[in-house]
């Protein structure tokens, strides 16, 4: 980790354990090094540092251009490993960037529905998602987050403190999938892409916390 990407780390892990009142389970799922794809849903702006602060290895998240045009706002966001792309991350640079740093041994971060949810609830996977899946050769990792529309929706202009919560699960497996990619044709190319999206986002809504009280997991 670099300096900013370290004070980040332990300062998002404080802020989720005392404003949010965060648990976090399977975190050891997520292999330590090497490759691998972590795919979540997606509910608020907490999202993406939440994922990346539950895990003790360096992530890469991507995020739309626009947010790097204020020059100090971009230094911190590449200090934090986020890679401006354009807006839902699904071009030809999005996906360079995704293997790029995939090849190089990488975690990367990425979001199936493309957005945040606007009422809370899971979403269809995008395609985009599902090309990145089968373009790769990695574990991939499904990430359900709990709480954190409820903590700092899209329609809230401050996060409030609604305990959040988050369950990595066991990697999804894609070799059937990936090898058939290999000499499909472009239309059936097409269907396998949405159908990679689609396992994975299923995967996602099939996590539950490890234990709940009221609604929310507890230790």
């Amino acid at each position: 980790m670099n300096p900013s990407y370290f004070i980040s780390w332990h300062s998002f892990r404080l802020l989720y354990a005392t404003f949010f009142r965060w648990r976090v389970y399977h975190a050891e799922r997520v292999p330590v090094e090497g490759p691998v794809i972590l795919a979540s849903n997606h509910a608020s702006f907490i999202d993406p540092p939440l994922v990346c602060a539950g895990v003790r290895r360096v992530i890469y998240s991507l995020a739309r251009e626009s947010l790097f045009r204020n020059p100090i706002a971009g230094a911190i966001l590449r200090s934090w490993n986020v890679v401006p792309v354009d807006r839902d991350g699904g071009g030809a640079k999005g996906l360079r960037v995704i293997l790029d740093k995939l090849e190089s041994g990488g975690a990367i971060l990425l979001f199936p529905e493309g957005t945040r949810t606007s009422d809370g609830q899971l979403h269809p996977a995008k395609a985009g998602v599902g090309l990145a899946i089968i373009k790769s050769d990695c574990p991939v990792v499904p990430v359900r987050l709990f709480g954190t529309f409820e903590a700092f929706g899209r329609h809230q202009r401050l996060p409030r403190p609604r305990r959040i919560a988050m369950t990595y699960g066991e990697p999804v497996d894609f070799r059937g999938l990936r090898q058939e990619a290999k000499t499909a044709p472009k239309p059936r190319l097409k269907q396998i892409y949405q159908e990679a999206a689609d396992q994975v986002m299923a995967a996602i809504a099939a996590l539950e916390p490890c234990r709940t009280v009221r609604g929310f997991p507890e230790s």
